[in-house]
C-alpha cells in the first residue's frame, strides 16, 4: 500500500510539475506574439503629388 501512495505522489509531482511548464511555455509564447505584434509597422503610403496618376483614362 506504501508503494501506491508514493507512486500517486510521484505521478501527481509530475502533473504539476507538466501544468508549470505548460504555463510557463504559454506566457512566453504569449510575449513573443505581442513582440511580434509590436515590430510589426504598417507603412503609411506616400502622399501623392498633384493629380499625377490619378486619373486613368480606358476606353472599352
Amino acid at each position: 500500500m506504501t508503494e501506491s501512495i508514493g507512486s500517486q505522489a510521484v505521478g501527481q509531482s509530475y502533473e504539476m510539475l507538466g501544468a508549470a511548464l505548460a504555463k510557463t511555455q504559454q506566457k512566453q509564447e504569449a510575449q513573443m506574439t505581442m513582440q511580434l505584434l509590436q515590430s510589426a509597422t504598417v507603412a503609411q503610403p506616400a502622399a501623392p503629388i498633384g493629380n499625377l496618376g490619378q486619373n486613368v483614362d480606358i476606353m472599352v
